[in-house]
């Protein structure tokens, strides 16, 4: 058979070599540096490719269907075309492109000193919608390469072992990280209906993976007001420009279409506005982008890594319908953090342009990517045909040694040493935690240690908890589909009780996403069901402010769950649990650590001062829940190792859920709730995000319930918050303040500014803080309503650690209360 399968190859190459042909080169500036990126292509053909980074480059095209003119084109330099032979079956080309010599003689000077640039820039202004919509649809081929490379990578960073990246990393602890390449088929339809099928895909090291560059990445036009690079960065012909930027005119140059062209330097006004620097061409007439060189920066686009982002868009222009199209497109970049890094380059060619196609009526549906089945199967031959841009020796290097080792790294006996590695125990594994793993079966186990399980609060005193898990991945699927056991073990030094759960849980795939979950076990709940509080922060206030902000009770349940998506957007979940819950008073009252503190209140929320009071009556009950979410028009990617929803701020997401109690040994105690929420994060474009998440609910049939089934409202009485925005969450409200089993209703809205008013601020603006504004109001039948106002910081911190905020809350609550500064501690929501 594999006889068979060399000739059958050997046969297909000596017939391609007959009806195709192949040019290779290299190109050059006039001080023989080699410039990558060169637009090259046929004459009045779609066929062509771009320089690697070596400035090399191939094509392949069959010998009758192209004429004999091959163009040069590179932004900044003279476009240059050859004459070729295209009946010889192998050329190599040595071009040199000379600098394109800009001239200010066609430019038309006023009596004005206003430097010429702006009145071209207020013609691409005008003109930008109606350039930006020229082509109302086509369907182009697509190539996409990215590649992420890393230098002096540390062994450890904050004690955890790096490792070499499945040996990517050389002996320098330097190497290509990421390489991947896509193939596909993409159309278009304005204004924003989008559709990629990923023929192909390859990545270095993995023939079993799937790329994550696509053409939606490189979906990014300057003729809009903003681009979204982490935050809306503003575009040099956007309708306010002039608020952010400079100009000035480098000089002009005639294509070879004979248009004129501007070559504009582009300069931020402000440093850590949300913009670029660099150069855009503009055709002197329409204003239409011919090409753009800009770069812009960690800082302005708030993900401090990055050094510097360069984008780089190259245009062809097609005479037939008299519009400049995109043919390549890419983004390099440089990071550094924690003292290395490295750097990378995302590059798309666009080829084969049919402009206005006939779409089918469902061409275009919420799945806008989706991979051919054995899109990561294809062999060499069809790389060599399809890949437009030549590998570079560093990337051939890198798809050979990694596809030599990878047989070696799958193999039982390379895995099992590094596992006997790995696995073995050391002596401090006792309180950081150990893991054990045999790759090859994919099987793991571990014991999480006690460096987070350490804590105190009033019922249990301090507490000590440590858990055990073993997971088993599926063996073709090795980390979509699997299933784990976990225990969970904790015991209280002044209660003198063991705590304990054991769970189950099992995904069968990643499409529907579905979940079987089975627990049982004794835990130490909040009565707060929303958890408003971490264990770490009411140990910290427990110890050092004397305030037990933690109640408790224990919950001795049994529990099944199941969740799947149902349709696409829908998901829902439903469990039964069997619980028993008792109530619990403080174990322990100890006032030494603050002098003139209030002391540790009782366990029961509502009685602080007694001691001896039970927060309910200890019962048994059976509880079902039913939780529905909807994404409206959520889009999704479909890869053939699962689905992959995106996020979609254009519609909200609406949550549903329904719970009851019943079959109660306390038969006031059953109850029914439901409750709704609907939320969404817009993008305000330069004017930053806006949040806001509207939620409202009811108990009915009985009014009599245990307090553990109040509704409850996630407040905050330690001036510490730990999640990037404050949605859902009330800032200075205590948390059983306004407990209720009335109905309910409770808004948020949160407008990050991220940047546009203090950017604008002198000296302020060289901090790069992002402005936060917030509103909150709580309705509760027959109770006054309360209400917060809040202005804060966001985005504070120290070089490249941004990870801090602060916020001043004022409450209004029949009249207006003392108000207080919220500590933002985001890097807490990540321990």
């Amino acid at each position: 058979m594999d006889k068979i399968k060399q000739l059958s190859l050997l046969v297909l190459l000596l017939w391609t070599s007959f009806i195709t042909a192949q040019i290779q080169g290299i190109v050059t500036d006039e001080n023989a540096e080699v410039l990558a990126d060169v637009n090259i292509y046929f004459e009045n053909s779609t066929l062509g490719t771009t320089s690697n980074s070596k400035g090399e480059f191939e094509i392949n095209f069959p010998k009758s269907s192209v004429n004999n003119q091959l163009v040069f084109q590179y932004l900044g330099f003279k476009t240059h075309k050859v004459e070729v032979d295209v009946t010889e079956e192998n050329l190599f080309l040595e071009i040199v492109l000379e600098q394109e010599e800009f001239s200010l003689d066609d430019v038309i000077v006023t009596e004005s000193e206003e430097d010429p640039a702006y009145a071209v820039i207020r013609r691409a202004i005008k003109n930008r919608k109606r350039n930006r919509d020229k082509v109302q649809a086509y369907e182009a081929d697509f190539y996409s390469k990215a590649l992420w490379e890393a230098t002096d990578v540390p062994e450890k960073i904050m004690g955890q072992e790096v490792g070499d990246f499945d040996g990517a990393l050389d002996s320098t602890r330097s190497g290509i990280i990421y390489l991947s390449e896509t193939v596909s088929k993409i159309k278009f339809k304005v204004p924003n209906d989008f559709k990629e099928f990923i023929e192909a895909s390859k990545v270095s090291g993995d023939d079993n993976g799937f790329s994550w560059n696509t053409a939606e990445d490189f979906n990014n036009s300057f003729y809009n007001n903003t681009v979204y690079f982490n935050v809306e960065m503003i575009s040099p012909i956007a309708n306010f420009a002039f608020n952010y930027y400079n100009y000035r005119l480098e000089g002009v140059f005639y294509s070879d279409h004979g248009h004129l062209v501007n070559k504009i330097e582009v300069i931020s006004k402000r440093d850590n506005d949300r913009t670029f620097d660099g150069f855009i061409y503009l055709i002197e007439e329409t204003g239409e982008i011919f090409g753009t060189e800009l770069t812009t920066n960690g800082k302005r686009t708030q993900i401090p890594p990055l050094e510097k982002i360069t984008f780089v868009q190259n245009f062809n222009y097609d005479e037939t319908n008299e519009v400049f199209l995109m043919k390549t497109q890419s983004f390099n970049f440089e990071w550094n953090i924690f003292s290395f890094g490295g750097h990378g380059k995302f590059i798309g060619y666009y080829s084969n342009y049919q402009l206005n196609p006939e779409f089918q009526p469902k061409t275009f549906t919420n799945e806008i990517i989706a991979f051919a089945e054995n899109a990561n199967k294809k062999d060499s031959l069809f790389w060599f045909k399809n890949r437009p841009i030549p590998l570079v020796d560093i990337e051939i290097e890198d798809y050979q040694k990694k596809d030599s080792i990878q047989t070696l790294r799958k193999s039982k006996t390379y895995l099992d040493s590094i596992d006997a590695e790995g696995n073995k125990f050391r002596v401090f594994d006792v309180i950081t935690g150990y893991s054990w793993n045999n790759s090859y079966q994919k099987r793991s186990a571990g014991y999480t240690g006690i460096t987070s399980g350490v804590n105190f609060n009033t019922v249990q005193g301090w507490n000590l908890g440590t858990g055990f898990y073993y997971r088993q991945k599926d063996e073709q699927n090795s980390y979509r589909e699997f299933w784990d056991l976990t225990a969970n073990v904790n015991y209280g030094f002044s209660d003198e009780q063991i705590r304990g759960s054991l769970s189950f849980r099992k995904r069968f795939n990643y499409f529907s996403k579905s979940y079987l979950s089975l627990s049982a076990g004794l835990e130490a709940k909040q009565i707060n069901n929303t958890e408003p509080i971490s264990e770490r922060i009411a140990t910290v206030a427990s110890i050092f402010a004397e305030r037990n902000f933690l109640k408790l009770y224990d919950q001795l349940y049994a529990r099944a769950s199941y969740s799947q998506e149902v349709i696409n957007g829908l998901s829902m979940s439903v469990s039964l649990g069997a619980e028993q819950r008792t109530p619990l008073l403080n174990a322990t009252n100890s006032r030494v650590w603050v002098r003139n503190s209030p002391g540790f209140s009782s366990n029961d929320p509502f009685l602080p001062e007694d001691e001896t009071s039970l927060a309910f009556e200890e019962h048994r009950m059976f509880v079902a829940q039913l939780n529905l979410r909807y994404n409206f028009g959520q889009k999704y990617i479909s890869r053939p190792d699962g689905k992959y929803a995106l996020t979609n701020n254009k519609f909200p997401t609406l949550f549903a859920s329904y719970r009851k109690g019943f079959g109660s040994d306390i038969s006031a105690y059953e109850f029914n709730q439901l409750k709704a929420r609907i939320t969404q994060q817009l993008n305000l474009k330069n004017y930053g995000e806006l949040g806001y998440s509207i939620n409202a609910g009811t108990l009915f049939g009985n009014h009599d319930v245990a307090m553990v089934d109040f509704q409850h409202f996630a407040g905050n009485e330690t001036y510490v918050g730990t999640s990037s925005n404050y949605l859902n969450r009330f800032n200075l409200l205590g948390y059983y303040e306004y407990s209720t089993t009335e109905d309910y209703m409770h808004a948020h809205l949160e407008h990050n500014f991220k940047g546009w008013i203090l950017n604008k601020i002198p000296l302020i603006n060289q901090l790069n803080y992002n402005l936060i504004v917030g509103a909150k109001t709580l309705q509760v039948n027959n109770r006054d309503s309360y209400n917060e106002l809040s202005i804060g910081i966001d985005n504070l911190g120290f070089g490249k650690f941004r990870v801090l905020r602060l916020d001043f809350v004022k409450p209004y609550q029949n009249g207006w209360q003392s108000g207080g500064v919220i500590f933002g501690l985001k890097f807490l929501n990540l321990l």
